[in-house]
């Protein structure tokens, strides 16, 4: 496909240099607006504005979304006002504002100006609600009808204004004050005669949700109940507008990227990795490794404080890097799953007492067996095999107690956390991997050295 790609970059950067319009005109019109915002990122700005300019109106416009921020500003400055005008006529209302969410004020400013009065209020209105809600994801282009209409009524008005609308194969049925009471599909519609009343056989029992609930939550219920698309209301259960699927799929893409960096120990970054400068990548991961890095010194300090105990038994020594990762390694499992289910509303914050009785038997059943085979190993290779005289039956007690006792602790800790962060109304994805692991290495070396003392008298 990178060859590909590359062979279709030169062939057009021939043709816009060669002065052929045609060709480029009917070479990007058999492209979807994705694969040619693609091939743009590959132009010179000349180059991507000649062929934006010879694109057909209507592809343009949606080729112009799936363009990165910095080429949608790139070619707002290179417009004329004509041209920004055509554009933001035909680009939907909620990928509108979330270009001008992302661009300058100056730019912003162009944008609002070249809107129809009308247009820039409905903008407007949009833009006031808080990011990440569900109002400023919805978009306010649907087709609404009234529950008196009759079949042919309804289509008539789909055919009339459907053009305009971002989603018309799911209909909203609205009462004069625009209250929510129903909705039908296109099926629905071509199912019934001409003459009947949608009220009929609308679907009552609909299920919607707030302009203040959380993006995520609206993208999940798409993809729970699969929806095409979810009706937005206000506190009276008006109709203000509709989250459609392709919307929710990039909410959980972007959801799910920074839940990845976060549980990386990697701040979220708004660009995608090539586009990221090493200066701003250092600046995302700076800050958790500084903090990782001072936090483990908590290791260190319960090493030096038992330095006279391993003193009297170095063999002890050898397996601290082994406690620690199979801690580490035990806590992260737990806290991935936790996180996970939490993201997905698998798991409420009321689940704790389940998902702590069910971690806990879980660390059981994997402490005994990591507990028996390290025992095993630990007697056949270290003691027999290696012939290592310090390697005693007691030695090798300690050692496998301790994973059994860590492991179930680390189950624990790493499904407590998650739950709790989201209780404090972090996101649970910071007590992720690394910071998990930090908190259990220390938990470990207590145990490890505590069951030491104990079992070993010294």
């Amino acid at each position: 496909m990178e060859q590909i790609q590359e062979q279709d970059v030169l062939q057009l950067k021939a043709w816009i240099h060669g002065k052929q319009p045609m060709e480029v005109r009917n070479y990007l019109s058999t492209l979807m607006p994705a694969d040619i915002a693609m091939l743009f990122e590959d132009l010179e700005e000349e180059e991507r504005l000649i062929a934006f300019r010879i694109l057909p109106k209507e592809l343009a416009a949606d080729a112009f979304v799936y363009f990165d921020n910095e080429i949608q500003e790139d070619l707002i400055q290179a417009f004329n006002d004509v041209e920004l005008k055509e554009v933001f006529e035909q680009v939907f209302l909620d990928d509108t504002v979330n270009i001008i969410e992302e661009m300058p004020a100056n730019v912003v400013k162009r944008i609002l100006r070249s809107c129809r009065p009308e247009r820039r209020k409905m903008i407007n209105e949009l833009l006031q609600y808080p990011e990440e809600s569900v109002g400023s994801l919805m978009t306010i282009e649907y087709i609404a009808l009234r529950g008196s209409m009759t079949v042919r009524q309804a289509i008539d008005k789909i055919r009339k204004t459907g053009m305009n609308k971002e989603m018309i194969y799911t209909c909203y049925v609205v009462d004069d004050q625009r209250h929510l009471e129903g909705l039908l599909s296109i099926r629905d519609l071509l199912n019934h005669t001409d003459e009947t009343p949608i009220e009929t056989f609308m679907e009552t029992n609909v299920i919607s949700i707030g302009t203040h609930d959380d993006q995520e939550q609206a993208a999940q219920m798409l993809s729970k109940y699969d929806f095409l698309a979810l009706p937005v209301v206000d506190y009276e259960n008006r109709l203000v507008g509709i989250v459609t699927i392709d919307d929710a799929v990039d909410v959980l893409q972007e959801e799910n990227t920074e839940d990845m960096e976060i549980m990386a120990a990697i701040a979220p970054s708004d660009h995608p990795y090539l586009k990221t400068t090493p200066l701003e990548m250092w600046g995302k991961r700076i800050p958790w490794l500084l903090f990782l890095m001072l936090s483990a010194t908590f290791t260190g300090m319960i090493i030096s404080n038992f330095e006279d105990k391993l003193a009297a038994y170095v063999a002890l020594t050898a397996f601290i890097p082994m406690l620690m990762g199979t801690g580490g390694n035990s806590g992260g499992q737990a806290s991935v799953m936790i996180t996970r289910g939490l993201s997905l509303g698998e798991i409420e914050i009321s689940d704790l007492p389940k998902v702590i009785w069910k971690e806990f038997r879980v660390g059981i059943l994997c402490g005994v067996t990591l507990a028996i085979a390290n025992f095993g190993k630990m007697l056949l290779v270290d003691r027999y095999l290696m012939h290592n005289p310090d390697i005693t039956i007691l030695v090798i007690t300690v050692v496998s107690l301790t994973i059994l006792v860590e492991v179930i602790a680390a189950k624990i800790v790493g499904c407590i956390l998650p739950i709790a962060a989201k209780r404090l109304g972090l996101d649970p994805a910071v007590m992720a991997s690394p910071f998990i692991t930090t908190i259990v290495d220390a938990l470990s070396l207590l145990i490890y050295f505590q069951l030491a003392v104990a079992i070993l008298h010294i």
